[in-house]
C-alpha cells in the first residue's frame, strides 16, 4: 500500500516538474516571437517557422515527462 502512494507522488512530481519547464519555454518563445514580428513584419514567415519548430521541441520534452510519469505509476 505504501509503495502505491510513493509511486503516485513520484508520478505527480514527474509530470508537474516536467510540464512546468516546457510550459514556461513555450510562453517565452511565443512572446519573443510576437515581439520579433512586431519589430520586423516582413520576416514573419521565417520567425513563425522557427518559433513553431522550437515549440514542438519543447512540447516533446513535456510528452517525455508524461511517459515517464506513466511508467513510474504503472510499472
Amino acid at each position: 500500500m505504501e509503495t502505491e502512494a510513493v509511486k503516485s507522488i513520484a508520478a505527480a512530481l514527474a509530470i508537474a516538474i516536467g510540464g512546468f519547464g516546457p510550459a514556461l519555454a513555450i510562453g517565452l518563445l511565443a512572446g519573443k516571437g510576437l515581439e520579433a514580428v512586431g519589430r520586423n513584419p516582413e520576416a514573419a514567415s521565417k520567425i513563425q517557422t522557427a518559433m513553431i519548430l522550437a515549440i514542438a521541441f519543447a512540447e516533446a520534452i513535456s510528452i517525455y515527462a508524461f511517459v515517464m510519469a506513466l511508467i513510474i505509476k504503472f510499472v
